[in-house]
């Protein structure tokens, strides 16, 4: 492959996302299990989007800076201490050339191969903050990613007739203290960095919401109309967001990015999704992790150089996977825990046992 190639400093077990020891100069996440926080002095530089998706923001105010993470223990529960090399290259390619061309990253996959993983990786190396997760059901409804109203609240706090006056109720607060950003209306937000948004099991959604997300991802923004009908007498109002404790202004009651967001939406193969959903996204598939993949994510989360029983185990792992993905990384992080809590200290056939119960085949499982 042409093009220049930089070496990087590796991964977990001395891994660094391309079973080498050099990657291609574009590319931006590398998998180098680097955990960064929107504040640090030096964060990786983002390549600029071509033209056709650069977005002019309405916000009056400038950029946003990406708010700091309350903590992070969620991101360090999903990827452990270090969690570089577990990506194989295929995905890395297709990763990076979705945040070049700021598109959504369309993510198949058996369960259990770490596609809701990847938000949180890219989040943490390019130290774009917590991710925003947006879970998928079959209720979903598009504005329930981007904003909730709570009229009837709202109703509520409003003087009532033959009940107190407003002067003794107090003024009615505004309108904004009823209204809360969704994940997706949160990473539309124009911010001074491109925030990460997981779009969770997408397939699980009622048919018309791929389509219905088709404007949101050509154009980068949408409208309030509760704010909408107000912009005349009240032009900004400042409103809460899915950051919980961080608060911002919309600007007559329209919202538009400064930076795409980096967007990853998994799905588990359940359903198909029209073609012209498709066309606006990149698509890849997480594959099943190789042995040194997998012995780099056991790493992560329990620290360390791997003990041989511990290899040996993953050894295991693999073989009894063979060529299907039938078994979840998660089977066997649950296994380790219990090697390393002393299961295997009884006698060899208890701990087949309890092996075989935690490695039990999902797809063949018809237990209730």
């Amino acid at each position: 492959m042409s093009g220049t190639v930089h070496r990087v400093k590796g991964g977990a077990n001395g891994a660094d996302g391309t079973d080498g020891s050099s990657v291609p100069g574009w590319w931006v996440f590398r998998d180098t299990g680097e955990h960064r926080s929107p504040r640090d002095e030096v964060l990786p530089k983002l390549p600029p989007p071509p033209a056709w998706r650069r977005f002019r923001p309405e916000s009056e105010r400038g950029p946003l800076d990406v708010p700091l993470p309350a903590d992070d223990r969620h991101t360090r529960r999903r990827l452990g201490r270090r969690r570089g090399g577990t990506l194989d290259p295929k995905v890395l390619h297709v990763v990076n050339a979705a945040i070049h061309l700021r598109r959504p990253l369309l993510v198949t996959g058996a369960p259990g191969t770490g596609k809701s993983s990847l938000a949180h990786q890219i989040a943490s190396e390019l130290g774009l903050g917590r991710v925003l997760w947006w879970p998928v059901v079959s209720r979903t409804t598009l504005r329930d990613g981007l904003y909730d109203y709570d009229a009837i609240g709202r109703v509520q706090d409003a003087p009532q007739p033959g009940h107190r006056s407003p002067a003794e109720k107090g003024p009615l607060p505004g309108i904004g203290r009823y209204l809360t950003l969704g994940p997706l209306g949160t990473a539309l937000l124009p911010w001074r960095r491109p925030r990460v948004l997981l779009v969770d099991e997408l397939d699980k959604s009622d048919v018309d919401l791929p389509n219905d997300l088709l404007h949101i991802f050509e154009e980068g923004e949408y409208h309030v109309p509760e704010l909408e009908r107000l912009a005349q007498s009240r032009r900004q109002v400042e409103v809460a967001t899915a950051d919980h404790d961080h608060r911002v202004t919309v600007t007559a009651g329209r919202v538009r990015c400064a930076e795409f967001p980096i967007v990853v939406i998994t799905s588990n193969g359940e359903r198909d999704f029209p073609p012209a959903f498709r066309r606006r996204c990149l698509e890849v598939r997480m594959p099943a992790p190789d042995g040194q993949r997998l012995a780099a994510m056991v790493a992560s989360h329990f620290g360390g150089a791997l003990d041989e029983r511990t290899r040996e185990l993953v050894r295991e792992f693999v073989e009894q996977r063979g060529d299907s993905a039938d078994l979840a990384i998660d089977q066997l992080l649950n296994t380790v825990h219990m090697l390393t809590n002393g299961a295997a200290e009884a006698d060899d056939a208890s701990w087949l046992q309890l092996r075989d119960a935690l490695w039990r085949n999902l797809s063949s499982d018809t237990s209730p």
